[in-house]
């Protein structure tokens, strides 16, 4: 499902126009994005978490010539799904 089909699925079921579905799903997407960049997390019961992850600097190999390559510390979004969800599916 793209943002689009998901726009226009929630415009769908609430009975209101694209243009204010459009408007909920974006300010979802904000919220959502400013706390996972202020390290915290989202607890959504029913459906999982969004969480931040840090990734520690590791070695690896660059597969086009071999040679052993340093992959830097980095952040990564990590989202868990909560029982209720794997139960459903």
């Amino acid at each position: 499902m793209t943002k689009t089909e998901l726009i226009a699925a929630v415009a769908e079921r609430s009975n209101i126009t694209k243009k204010d579905a459009q408007e909920i799903v974006g300010n979802l997407f904000d919220i959502l994005t400013e706390n996972l960049k202020k390290d915290e997390s989202t607890v959504i019961l029913g459906f999982g978490t969004l969480a931040v992850q840090n990734k520690p600097e590791r070695q690896g190999i660059n597969p086009s010539n071999r040679q052993k390559i340093t992959i830097p510390a980095r952040k990564t979004v990590k989202f868990k799904a909560s029982k209720t969800l794997l139960e459903k599916l």
